[in-house]
């Protein structure tokens, strides 16, 4: 094939490269393709030599090491005008050829596991969850933001309404995304569930996305960095692991909480973390409660964690729930009476998902009767049953209490650390209890019980197993639910 066909057009060279993708992924299996190959893309061919560009130095001497032998002879047998195979590092993609997706559809047509490490997003495809086909997987140095998690495009500063309550938070994420230099490291925002923090993160993404793109953001939850990690450990892959977490200009990780008692995991993100401190990189972390307060998380991590700016935020008063219902109403295209708006500012009261998740309840129900006016009376009605579980106002003390009169034990002993059965099990019920009959998260009924979410978790399970299995226990349960109705 002469050498023009290569310059003039850039398909003979997109159609071989992708057919050569598909028996490297083959020969060499998902992850490793993932990890090594799927970042590489075709430069320029001349005089017989193909460039092969990596977006980093790192990357192009693994591949040269551990690749460049078999995609050498791929190539010479694909094509025989190609003489040699030169590896470069080429971190701008201007002049690059990108693989034909048609080829890439094909190949990612059959199930495979995910890509471990997320995929970058541009303009047309930003908010892709991390692991996206290859078909669908754009990287474009312009927007340089990989991401684990969907983002919200509603969930921008401009979006964000801001009060007394969560102003200090505002400005300090505000701060962090408008600033190309380190302003606090790390910046950590803690608050109960549904109060904004996952709001700030995306919002913060979103302005360096549009303002500073040059940026490299990772963003995910500890969960996932969690089972990254471990994915890179059961494949022996550790190195593309650090190499993609240390390279990054700004990493954020959401509901850090779940890193608790998570060892190996901790011990590496403690190094990344210092790495990226060290080279002044930005880190943005959010829990449902502060540093020190973190169960299961080491207390040099903790040490580290409280260096930076930690930043509370705090439970919403009258003023700003207004403020947020007007916001979504706006945004919505519905009109709220000012009665009602007053009305379920005042009643819900817990967090800003349960007033949105009303608001829209209440909006839906107007637009399904063809437009109907939406009134106090309406907005009553529909929500009723939300109503009257606030009107019961069930607490987890007076589930407590009710639990251990039904038991005949204390409430200190449902709260202490006691094991044996007698107290395990009226303190397991207490728990599902709590979970079933108040709106508090899980972080926050293990709280009340000095024992964190998983405990939580693993006594709601345990009590579903046991009301199928033990009628009488199941008797005793509907008992204590009923007279807290009550």
């Amino acid at each position: 094939m002469a050498e023009e066909a290569f310059v003039s057009d850039g398909r003979p060279i997109d159609l071989q490269w992708g057919q050569i993708c598909n028996q490297l992924k083959m020969e060499f299996g998902e992850t490793a393709f993932d990890s090594w190959l799927k970042p590489l893309t075709v430069g320029d061919f001349k005089d017989g030599v193909m460039n092969i560009c990596a977006p980093t130095a790192f990357m192009k001497n693994w591949v040269v090491t551990h690749y460049s032998d078999r995609i050498n002879k791929i190539w010479e047998q694909q094509n025989p005008d190609i003489k040699r195979i030169n590896f470069v590092v080429q971190t701008g993609f201007s002049d690059r050829r990108s693989v034909d997706t048609s080829l890439l559809k094909k190949i990612s047509s059959s199930p495979t596991p995910q890509n471990i490490y997320g995929c970058n997003i541009n303009s047309s495809s930003f908010g892709l969850v991390a692991g996206a086909s290859l078909a669908n997987d754009t990287s474009n140095n312009n927007n340089n933001v990989t991401n684990g998690t969907p983002l919200n495009p509603n969930y921008t500063f401009e979006n964000f309404v801001v009060g007394k309550t969560n102003e200090f938070a505002y400005a300090a994420a505000r701060k962090v995304a408008e600033s190309k230099n380190v302003s606090f490291n790390p910046l950590f925002l803690y608050s109960s569930v549904g109060l904004g923090k996952t709001h700030l993160m995306h919002s913060i993404i979103w302005h360096i996305k549009k303002n500073d793109p040059t940026r490299n953001v990772i963003y995910l939850t500890a969960e996932q960095f969690v089972y990254k990690f471990v994915k890179a450990l059961r494949y022996k892959d550790t190195a593309a692991f650090k190499e993609q977490f240390r390279s990054v200009d700004v990493l954020m990780v959401d509901d850090f909480q779940f890193m608790g008692n998570k060892g190996t995991t901790q011990e590496e993100f403690f190094h990344t973390f210092s790495s990226l401190v060290e080279e002044g990189k930005q880190v943005i972390i959010s829990a449902d409660k502060s540093p020190t307060d973190l169960d299961g998380i080491e207390e040099r991590l903790k040490s580290r964690l409280v260096g930076g700016l930690v930043v509370d935020i705090m439970p919403t008063n009258f003023d700003l729930r207004m403020g947020i219902l007007q916001k979504k109403a706006e945004l919505m295209g519905i009109e709220l009476p000012q009665k009602v708006a007053e009305f379920l500012a005042q009643k819900i009261t817990s967090n800003v998902r349960e007033l949105e998740g009303s608001l829209k309840r209440v909006a839906a129900h107007s637009q399904l009767l063809s437009g109907k006016e939406i009134t106090l009376d309406m907005t009553q009605d529909v929500l009723k049953d939300m109503l009257r579980s606030i009107d019961r106002k069930t607490t987890i003390d007076e589930i407590q209490k009710k639990v251990a009169e039904h038991f005949n034990i204390s409430v200190k002993e449902l709260q202490s650390s006691r094991r044996a059965r007698t107290v395990a099990r009226p303190r397991q019920i207490a728990m599902y209890l709590a979970k079933q009959l108040t709106s508090r998260s899980l972080p926050e009924i293990g709280r009340k019980f000095d024992r964190d979410h998983t405990t939580v978790m693993h006594a709601v399970r345990k009590v579903e197993e046991l009301i199928i299995e033990d009628q009488s226990l199941a008797e005793n349960i509907e008992i204590l639910r009923r007279t807290l109705e009550n």
